[in-house]
């Protein structure tokens, strides 16, 4: 190990770089970090980070210098003594176990986190200097910022390692069952200041940044958000990883390594315009490159029946897919998780260097740009054929490579025992949303086409292992592929996806029967799998009805030919001829008649639609558990959505409301307004026992705690302005409302109807006076963000009209402070970090029953802001926690909507004059000369597709108009509406994804926490 440490070195290796190479053997890597001679070596190999190359101003006196350099790293020396001479206790499963005893004694469990000899700022800033040195990723000549952030994203790093492969190590030792989280997003946001809160450091890498010249906010800022993810499904993901590693349970994420992410949002004069993302232009310090773990992915080819006689697919197109890990730092715990990003390309042999020489550059590198533009865009736009392909591609490339490593691990860790039974018992498998969908045939083709499974084997061990939740209950958002394009890209998982559906057919019909056909045909067309396509032929025939000869009428006579001459007919005769081809031409109708219906049959496919694979039927056939993420979202799934599959299966059904990692939404991004609940509620241990915040109940009328809390709101208020200004150019008074609606743009979240209550606010002060304005409205800055689909037209049409009527209202002297309209570009994870603590009234007004949950508006509830919403995915236990006094409600209820809807298709419903007012408004050019036909236009008419006000606007806008109206007048009374906020903070403990995790862990994959000794 020493010669290899020594070789390493000689050859140019930093320790950093060594360290990612010794990932599999950690022995050596903790030789190196202890080696007495390293410092001499480093001496010989490379020149010293002097104050000089770092610049007069960067550092102090206590820091300054190249001695924490010439003697290696220190900051790991300490930390490899620090791990020496423990002993190996037992793995424990409960949770709380992680808070340890202290002991001087050698043979107690010492973790580095608790070292502070190890972690003494001047230890930290002496290891960011030797990553500035020796991790090089800029010049020289400069501790630039960027370089001050790469510097210390990997002094962290290091001691994240440590840890990371202790828990996998010890996963392996323990072989313990372990779940997997597939995503195709993971919003992950900024990993420093997470990573250093969760490891508690945050005070003393200030500190070291502090003695090198910097600050910690400014070096952290420093850091792109990481582009993985869009909206609440990317979050809530990454807040479950967060939870996983917080509370010691074994798991992993699965994800792609988007290029460009989503996109980049700007707001220009034309409205919202999309950029690809540059979050990896300048290197992902948090990521480490397995350049030996990598997996084969076909596309395209065709079937064949082996010899052996085992189906095998071969010929196609061959990529393979490339691992990149992130780790996941559990809060308070040595536990580390793995994050695995997936990358797309070939090797070498791809690289067609015959076409190169010949001039062909492009056909050259075909293959490689083929395989890696999977990974370029999240969510490529699919309009056109060529993009549906690429989403599959997408998908099929997460589950196939996944699924290859979950299986390489479990063979690895039975050694020469495998036993495929036992496969459910060691692996669990949640698909987050449809798009994971193609792990069930991809897992039954692993084990039947690979490992030699029967079908009955195969389809049982998928059943156990596989579970599914569902994020909407919109019908354009459960998947439906073409039956062709997956026909042509994934040939053998077609053919396995048409036997699960013929299994189901057959389930269907031992159900029901087949005496009620109507019934019948409605079942098998809500649960199938495949739509629009033909029966199975063995079931088909069941159907198929004898035929009935029907009755020919008799002729009145009838001709005998005669042989011979022709002899000429009578006129009579003639008559009788005539009958007689009048009487064949019926019959050969009656043929044709007949064969027509035997042509249609029972469920026969019609040739002018579309065949289509149900996704997210699969998922519900395919695996054992099938839940809704918010109670009113889960009883839709059941008694609409899934209603048959639910009749036929209960068991299978659950509900998990979504939750939040108090950490990161409240612990790191309000560290003003954690620290007052720490004094109040008399420790911090409500950051893992969010319980704990209903103590701050017994305290919401008291004034000091009031004062408290208005000076930490004001506070993030500032930043906010800041904010504001430095994205918009818009400045804003901190002394106002601030009222946010921060979520993704779609028609059903309704920014519509938030928007056209601003303007009807705009045009009442415009008629009014100044004393009249005053007296009637509260000052408010209104905040909107999020991004519209590059594809989706209405939505682009929405941000177009709130950027207008933004420019507008805030260019409008007489209007001042007393109204602000503010849409900030590229809403993402790090500008909701500074949001949310800042909020006061958030808005989560989508129509009701079309919201499966959300999860902003659980952090907005931590940070004490009040909601004003509808019943609705998770507002509906909000208000239940928080009380009925404390959350703003209006609007229809989920079990309306229908009705809603057929009053107004028969022009029954009556506009409410206050939505003739503003609509009339807005087309008087007010908000400049763009056309708002089409958008206004979709909220009028009765009937038609974009028509018709499909998600109740103008039915819920005076109901809302009256709510916003209760929203002034209680913010007028700043004592009733901090209790308001206080008491919003102190009954949000429900909505810890800690919660959530501990439910999927117990009910779904059967997993127990793990601490590591």
């Amino acid at each position: 190990m020493l010669s290899e440490c020594i070789t390493a070195l000689r050859i140019g290796n930093t320790l950093s770089e060594y360290r990612f190479s010794c990932h599999k053997s950690p022995d050596i890597f903790t030789l190196a970090l202890t080696l007495p001679s390293m410092a001499m070596m480093m001496l010989m190999t490379a020149p010293v980070l002097s104050s000089a190359a770092i610049g007069p101003s960067r550092l102090n006196s206590s820091a300054s210098g190249s001695h924490g350099l010439r003697a290696g790293n220190p900051f790991f020396s300490r930390i490899c003594k620090s791990r020496r001479g423990r002993k190996l206790l037992p793995v424990t499963r409960v949770a709380s176990d992680r808070d340890v005893k202290k002991s001087s004694s050698d043979d107690e469990i010492s973790n580095p986190t608790d070292s502070s000899s190890v972690y003494e700022p001047s230890t930290i800033a002496s290891s960011i200097k030797y990553h500035a040195e020796f991790t090089p990723s800029f010049s020289p000549e400069h501790f630039s910022l960027p370089k001050a952030y790469h510097a210390t994203a990997q002094s962290v790093l290091d001691s994240l390692i440590i840890n990371w492969n202790a828990t996998y190590d010890y996963y392996d030792k323990m072989n313990v069952k372990q779940a997997y989280y597939l995503s195709m997003e993971f919003l992950q946001g900024r990993a420093l200041l997470n990573a250093i809160g969760n490891l508690e450091l945050t005070g003393k890498y200030a500190e070291a940044l502090k003695q090198l010249g910097y600050n910690l906010e400014t070096v952290a800022n420093q850091e792109p958000d990481a582009a993985l993810g869009n909206g609440g499904l990317g979050r809530l993901a990454s807040c479950f990883l967060d939870s996983l590693a917080t509370l010691n349970y074994p798991a992993w994420g699965y994800g792609l390594r988007y290029k460009y992410g989503l996109f980049k949002q700007n707001i220009t004069k034309d409205g919202q315009e999309e950029v690809a993302e540059n979050w990896l232009e300048m290197g992902n310090p948090w990521e480490i490159e397995r350049k030996d773990i990598s997996h084969p992915i076909k596309f395209y080819g065709k079937v064949v029946v082996g010899s052996d006689g085992k189906k095998h697919w071969i010929g196609g197109e061959n990529i393979k897919a490339k691992a990149y890990d992130v780790p996941i730092p559990g809060y308070k715990t040595k536990t580390t998780i793995n994050l695995r990003l997936w990358s797309t390309t070939v090797g070498s042999d791809g690289f067609d260097l015959d076409s190169f020489n010949a001039g062909e550059h492009v056909k050259a590198d075909e293959a490689k740009h083929n395989a890696e533009k999977i990974c370029y865009v999240l969510y490529p736009g699919d309009d056109s054929t060529e993009g549906k392909i690429l989403r599959l591609k997408q998908q099929y490339t997460l589950c196939s490579a996944s699924l290859q490593d979950i299986i390489s691990r479990f063979e690895s860790r039975a050694g020469n025992s495998v036993n495929w039974e036992d496969f459910p018992a060691k692996v669990a498998v949640q698909m987050n949303d449809t798009h994971p969908t193609l792990c069930i045939p991809e897992l039954l083709r692993i084990l039947m086409d690979v490992k030699g499974l029967s079908w009955d084997e195969a389809w049982k061990i998928t059943q156990r292992t596989v579970a599914y939740t569902n994020h909407t209950v919109l019908p354009e958002a459960l998947e439906k592929w073409s039956l062709d394009i997956m026909e042509k890209l994934l040939p053998r998982h077609v053919e396995i996806i048409e036997l699960i559906d013929e299994q189901l057919v057959n389930t269907i019909i031992a159900k029901y029967g087949t005496v009620d056909l109507e019934i019948l045909e409605e079942k098998l067309k809500e649960m199938r799998i495949l739509d629009n396509v033909d029966l199975p032929a063995s079931i088909a025939e069941q159907f198929i009805k004898p035929k009935e000869k029907k009755e020919i009428p008799e002729s009145k006579s009838s001709i005998l030919k005669k042989p011979g001459k022709e002899i000429p007919l009578e006129p009579s005769e003639v008559k009788e001829e005539i009958e007689i081809e009048e009487e064949e031409e019926i019959e050969e109708e009656i043929e044709e008649e007949e064969e027509i219906e035997e042509e249609k049959g029972f469920m026969q496919s019609d040739p002018k639609k579309p065949k289509l694979i149900k996704m997210a039927n699969l998922c519900v056939v395919g695996g054992h558990a099938v839940n809704g993420v918010a109670e009113i979202h889960s009883e839709i799934v059941k008694n609409e959505v899934f209603n048959s599959f639910y009749e036929m299966w209960p068991e299978k059904f659950q509900n998990k409301t979504n939750g939040v990692t108090p950490r990161r939404w409240i612990r790191f991004c309000n560290p003003e307004l954690s620290d007052i609940i720490t004094k109040w509620t008399g420790s911090d241990d409500w950051v893992l026992n969010t319980e704990k915040l209903s103590l701050l109940k017994k305290f919401a009328d008291n004034e000091e705690l009031h004062e408290e809390w208005r000076a930490a709101k004001r506070n993030n208020k500032m930043r906010v302005v800041q904010l504001i200004r430095e994205r918009t150019a818009y400045i804003v008074s901190p002394d106002s409302m601030f009222d946010i609606q921060v979520k993704r743009i779609h028609e059903y979240k309704r920014q519509m109807l938030n928007i056209l209550g601003i303007v009807y606010r705009y045009k009442k002060m415009k008629e009014m006076s100044k004393v009249e304005r005053m007296e009637n409205f509260v000052p408010r800055v209104c905040i909107f963000g999020g991004k519209a689909f590059a594809t989706y037209v209405q939505a682009k049409r929405i941000v177009k009209f709130i950027t207008d009527v933004a420019f507008t209202v805030n260019h409008d002297s007489d209007i001042g402070d007393l109204l602000k309209v503010v849409f900030v570009p590229d809403y993402n994870v790090s500008v909701a970090e500074l949001l949310i603590p800042a909020s006061e009234l958030s808005q989560h007004i989508s129509t009701a029953g079309m919201e499966a949950s959300g999860t902003s508006n659980m952090k907005f509830a931590m940070n004490g802001c009040i909601q004003i919403g509808t019943l609705d995915g998770a507002n509906v236990e909000i208000r239940e926690e928080v009380g009925d006094d404390n959350f703003f409600l209006f609007g229809a209820k989920a079990h309306e909507i229908n009705d809603l809807r057929l009053e107004r298709a028969q022009g029954k419903f009556v506009v409410d004059e206050r939505f003739e007012e503003v609509k009339q408004f807005v087309r008087s050019g007010v908000f400049g000369n763009f056309n708002y036909e089409e958008l206004i236009g979709s909220l009028e008419g009765n009937e038609g597709y974009g028509r018709a006000d499909y998600f109740l606007v103008g039915k819920d806008f005076p109901s809302y108009l009256e709510c916003q109206e209760k929203v002034d007048e209680a913010y007028r009374d700043q004592k009733k509406w901090t209790k308001m906020s206080i008491m919003n903070t102190a009954c949000s403990s429900k909505f810890s994804s800690d919660r959530t995790i501990h439910e999927y862990a117990s009910d779904i994959w059967d997993i127990n926490p793990v601490v590591l000794p």
